[in-house]
């Protein structure tokens, strides 16, 4: 990775509890989540604005609004 990281097994605090999370929803630490690892809060407060824009929409305008904008902007990640 290009971007200096916390790897799950140095993390502690408010990072340790974003990667257990992590863990226990994917089985894994994701890179878009480590990548936000030298400033946890932001990575929460980006975890708390994308609950709640999912929580206004049903889950295949959600999927069709994403798969649009990834589209648009040639992101295959």
């Amino acid at each position: 990775m290009f971007v200096r990281t916390i790897p799950p097994e140095d993390a502690s605090g408010l990072l340790k509890e974003l990667y257990d999370r992590d863990l226990g929803k994917h089985g894994f630490v994701p890179d878009w989540s480590q990548a936000f690892s030298l400033a946890p809060e932001v990575l929460a407060a980006w975890r708390q604005l994308h609950s709640a824009i999912r929580s206004r929409m049903d889950p295949r305008r959600y999927e069709l609004v994403t798969f649009v904008a990834a589209s648009r902007l040639k992101c295959a990640y």
